[in-house]
């Protein structure tokens, strides 16, 4: 481990700079901050750049151990002071401890598609907090990836990472993905397009049958699924009776995936009995 007592040091600005997206796309890096999401790094096979941790945060057993991992894998690890790590950090309440590391990327072709894989698509999805709120549904609910249309706010900002709580680093997540390109691999990999949106002519999402190669569109906040994504998809709805318009986009994502989880896990249930 070394010490930095410079908030002009090169790695600290090295790390500031990545909280413009820019930069995260020119180096191909981003920030994960925070204790739990520095242990779900650590533990996963992500390239890692540097660590930089304040002395504070050294003296709680979670960071020690989180630095021992880090070390192992050979990661570099910078001490510095509170001051210093403020420059690094972008949350207001920083808990001392954060990684830059090397971005994943996935790619369509490079997915595994079996029989009963299930895929999350966010379809120009604009707040990060949505986004990253999607991606850890989409690990809870056992989900085979992500596929991230053109146009979607980045998910390696600093609050699409966070909300995502370390589920990023779970799942292939393939991005930047046009409309034409998701529907020629939905095809030639027999997948069941459903898009979700406000339309009562739509079939109710439980209608559907999940246990199969399915995918579920979720749209932009404001507009709703592309007009492109549409014509490729089944069109389902969340049926509500109160007086709310509509449903956040991350909270319609976790009733129709949960619904798909529901499916699967009660026909498993009943496989084993």
């Amino acid at each position: 481990m070394e010490r930095i007592e410079s908030a002009s040091n090169a790695k600290i600005k090295w790390a500031a700079s990545l909280h413009q997206r820019k930069n995260r796309e020119r180096r191909g890096e981003f920030v994960a901050e925070g204790v739990r999401l520095a242990e779900m790094a650590a533990a996963s096979d992500w390239p890692l750049r540097f660590c930089i941790v304040t002395e504070s945060a050294l003296a709680g057993e979670r960071v020690r151990k989180i630095i021992d991992a880090l070390d192992t894998k050979g990661c570099p690890i910078f001490i510095v002071p509170p001051n210093v790590y403020k420059k690094a950090s972008a949350t207001e309440s920083p808990q001392g401890i954060l990684l830059v590391m090397e971005a994943v990327h996935s790619s369509l072709s490079g997915l595994v598609v079996r029989k009963d894989s299930l895929f999350a698509i966010l379809d120009r999805v604009q707040d990060p907090g949505n986004a990253g709120t999607i991606i850890r549904t989409a690990d809870a609910a056992g989900c085979s990836g992500v596929i991230v249309l053109e146009g979607t706010v980045d998910l390696y900002s600093d609050k699409a990472v966070r909300s995502s709580m370390g589920s990023l680093f779970h799942l292939p997540i393939v991005t930047h993905v046009t409309a034409a390109e998701w529907a020629a691999f939905m095809r030639e990999q027999g997948i069941s397009c459903y898009a979700a949106l406000l339309d009562q002519e739509a079939a109710p999402y439980f209608t559907k049958d999940y246990r199969r190669a399915s995918a579920v569109v979720f749209g932009n906040e404001g507009n709703g699924i592309s007009s492109e994504m549409l014509d490729e998809a089944e069109h389902i709805y969340i049926p509500m009776v109160g007086r709310a318009e509509s449903l956040n986009v991350a909270t319609s994502a976790a009733i129709v995936l949960y619904e798909a989880f529901r499916q699967r896990y009660s026909e498993d249930s009943s496989q084993q009995r």
